[in-house]
């Protein structure tokens, strides 16, 4: 008669057979393509495009009429006009500076915005490649594919008010997926592009 104490270890190995395990990467891969990510907001980029191109075309004018030359006044004579023709040109030099890097930095983040959010996540068949789809300056839209371990969720979709940071690897900025877009199969998307990754 076998011990007790052996038939309660049997038991309890025959119950750990039937809990659920956590699948690998490997189980999640779909026979076509998933969409697991969608937000329209091409009208917002549009708008957004209109707004940085002024912008940038607003602070280039003011550049270019901070650079022109001044009428001469005839009435100032002597030492004291080298001294105001000479703050008069670094006035003018410092306002031209300022208004270029102000429109180099109004168009640089409206770009650098639409690079970087993301209108759509497609994983492709076979669960090894995924595309993005970004809105692009005025909403256009780019797209890239690149191979699902070479990006990582930098944090859970339930840790995060309201943009959610994707890494792709090789690329200098997060790309940012809105919270207020829909998803069509969480649980994919958790197990797959939803997953940190050290790259």
């Amino acid at each position: 008669m076998a011990e007790p104490w052996l038939l309660g270890s049997r038991a309890f190995l025959g119950a750990l057979r039937w809990l659920p395990t956590r699948r690998s990467s490997k189980n999640w891969a779909p026979a076509q393509d998933v969409l697991l990510f969608k937000h329209e907001r091409g009208h917002f980029f549009a708008v957004l495009g209109l707004f940085c191109a002024g912008q940038g075309i607003f602070w280039a004018s003011l550049a270019v009429a901070a650079l022109s030359q001044p009428r001469v006044r005839v009435s100032v004579e002597g030492p004291t006009r080298s001294h105001q023709d000479l703050r008069s040109m670094l006035w003018r030099y410092g306002l031209a500076i300022s208004c270029s890097v102000m429109g180099t930095l109004v168009l640089g983040v409206g770009l650098l915005f639409s690079l970087r959010s993301v209108r759509s996540v497609m994983l492709r068949a076979g669960g090894q490649h995924v595309t993005l789809t970004t809105y692009a300056p005025f909403g256009l839209g780019a797209h890239f594919t690149v191979p699902l371990n070479q990006i990582s969720c930098m944090a859970h979709r339930g840790e995060v008010p309201a943009m959610l940071p994707l890494k792709v690897k090789g690329r200098r900025f997060y790309f940012l997926l809105d919270k207020a877009g829909h998803f069509p199969n969480t649980q994919l998307f958790d197990n797959t592009v939803g997953t940190y990754r050290s790259l």
